[in-house]
This record gives C-alpha cells, structure tokens and sequence, in this order.
C-alpha cells in the first residue's frame, strides 16, 4: 500500500501543449509535445501515445497533467522530460487526464 509521502514525493503540475510533433522514428504511434508548466517549472518535452484519439491540430493549447520530477527517459532519438498523464480505453489506448480550464499553468496536483 502507498503512503501519503509517496503521493506527496510526485510533483504532478498543470502544463499547456505548445508544439505538437509526429514521431516517425519510433514503433508506436507517439507524438514529440513541448509543455509550458509555467514560472516555476518552465518549458519541456515528452512523448505521448495519444494518436487514437486526438489529431495534432486538437492538442495544441491543450491544458495537461504532467509528472515533472521523474527522471529523464530516452525514446529512441529524443529525450522525454516529464510524463504525461492518462488513462487507457479498454483496447489500452490514451485518454489524456486533462484539468479543469480554469486552472493555471504550473499548478500543483494535491
């Protein structure tokens, strides 16, 4: 069972999709995304399985919830700096877990 200080060690933080990019390179369908998180945290780079359901031109903008302390992961080519959070469809597919609009950039999940 997890503890709360595991909860608490994750810093999970409100960014918004700024660059959307195929990713050729790479088995399976990802897209290339570059996040602001705000202020704090500042600009980075993920990866995301999210091709099923959302076309580039729909994340761009895109409020998300990242996990901005994990560290660096290497996908093929490009270097992952956070993880973006989602939920499986029941064929395993992405659904992004997105935060109300109302929320601001850099926000902390508590």
């Amino acid at each position: 069972m997890a503890a709360f200080e595991d909860f608490q060690s994750l810093d999970i933080r409100i960014g918004k999709i700024i660059e959307v990019e195929d990713f050729p390179e790479v088995r399976k369908p990802l897209y290339k995304i570059t996040a602001d998180f705000g202020k704090e945290i500042g600009i980075k780079h993920s990866a995301v399985g999210a091709t099923h359901y959302y076309k580039k031109e729909q994340l761009q903008d895109k409020l998300i919830l990242g996990l901005v302390n994990m560290p660096l992961k290497n996908i093929g080519p490009f270097t992952s700096e956070f993880l973006t959070l989602g939920v499986s469809d029941e064929e395993g597919k992405c659904i992004l877990v997105v935060p109300d609009k109302n929320a601001f950039l850099g926000a902390k999940l508590y």
